[in-house]
């Protein structure tokens, strides 16, 4: 039996890869802020004819994620993929705003992952996946909080994958581009203030590339993948234009080239 855990699963790429990891055959424990709220979830398994296992989970209580990774018994996956987005530039962002980002973005996936630690290294085995962003590899105007979130994520990760590797634990990111979700309907705004016509050009153009945006079934799939496959990565993209759009920085060496094409996003 391998045994996941995928938290954020209400909507969006969490209740598709939740979706496809039982599919697999794998047994997947499934968390949500609140469990009234899985309806969706429910339906999409009945509908695929899987069973999940829906649990309640806010990433950000650290109580509860103890006890819910205590109880769940020996964890082979974890799916980092609960998160929150923020339209807001550095001074229209309070340290509350900053801390918010920080919390369910970042520390609450390094918690959740040191949970998870002591019995994947103890048993041989294990999986640590976690879903970041393009917006962790290339910043972008009016998401400074949650780019700085996600690259500190990645960073994170990107330092634990080889300190665990001798244990057997694997650690990827899959990065997403654009994908149609619930998601950006959360997203917190901030009052533009003197931004204000230039977060309008941003977020003009962000309407249009969310026109065209990947599925979060289609995305998932690239989650999937990176927590069941027998070749593992560190890095993913979902879409070859995720793929293009993170190899801007991943390429640029003096990071001219970033700056050059998001300057035209907000002019």
């Amino acid at each position: 039996m391998t045994l996941a855990l995928v938290t954020g699963t209400s909507s969006g790429i969490g209740l598709h890869t939740a979706i496809g990891l039982a599919r697999t055959g794998v047994d997947v424990i499934a968390t949500v802020r609140d469990t009234g709220r899985a309806d969706a979830l429910r339906a999409a398994a009945a509908e695929a004819g899987v069973e999940l296992d829906i649990r309640a989970l806010d990433v950000t209580d650290a109580e509860g994620a103890r006890s819910l990774v205590a109880d769940a018994g020996p964890l082979d996956i974890l799916v980092n993929n609960a998160g929150r987005g923020a339209v807001g530039t550095l001074e229209q962002l309070s340290d509350e705003d900053l801390q918010s980002q920080l919390d369910t973005n970042y520390l609450s996936v390094a918690r959740l992952s040191r949970l998870v630690l002591p019995g994947m290294r103890e048993r041989g085995r294990g999986r640590i996946v976690t879903v970041t962003s393009v917006g962790g590899a290339v910043g972008q105007p009016f998401s400074d909080a949650y780019c700085a979130a996600k690259f500190a994520v990645e960073g994170l990760m990107q330092s634990l994958a080889p300190v665990v590797a001798p244990f057997g634990i694997d650690v990827s990111i899959v990065e997403p581009g654009a994908v149609a979700s619930s998601f950006t309907a959360s997203v917190e705004r901030a009052e533009p203030g003197p931004y204000a016509a230039l977060q309008q050009a941003y977020l003009d153009r962000a309407a249009t590339s969310f026109a065209s945006a990947q599925s979060a079934e289609d995305a998932a799939e690239t989650v999937v993948e990176a927590a069941v496959t027998d070749a593992p990565r560190f890095r993913w993209q979902t879409s070859e234009s995720a793929l293009r759009f993170a190899g801007l920085s991943l390429a640029d060496l003096s990071g001219s080239r970033v700056l050059d094409v998001t300057s035209h996003w907000v002019r």
